[in-house]
């Protein structure tokens, strides 16, 4: 009983402190860059982004990004998603280190489908 408690307490503080790091890096007022014509780039793989998107988004896996990011415009914005926002982070960071300045982490797809409803 007591490895059990041990093991649900555990599993609260990890989301708990990834909720918390979500919310530190996820980006304010996407949904207006979303209306001024911002790019969502699901970072996702490809079978990830076939089970369920946001309409017009565009996928480029991070696993690919690094070579595949010639193929966006560097004067465009971006909003970079994923499943859970830590793919998404990642994948801000390499765009910036490339010179994109205009990009944002918009976290889990899902959560950003939700708020441009």
């Amino acid at each position: 009983m007591k490895s059990v408690l041990m093991f649900f307490g555990i599993a609260l503080m990890v989301h708990v402190v990834y909720r918390v790091y979500q919310y530190q890096t996820l980006d304010n007022g996407l949904d207006q860059l979303i209306k001024k014509g911002a790019v969502i780039l699901d970072v996702r793989t490809e079978k990830e982004y076939k089970m369920g998107h946001i309409e017009g988004s565009l996928n480029i896996s991070l696993g690919t990004i690094r070579e595949r990011y010639t193929e966006l415009d560097p004067d465009k914005t971006y909003i970079t998603v994923c499943s859970h926002g830590l793919r998404s982070v990642k994948a801000e960071t390499i765009l910036k280190e490339r010179g994109f300045t205009l990009v944002h982490n918009g976290g889990a797809w899902s959560d950003l489908q939700k708020i441009i409803k």
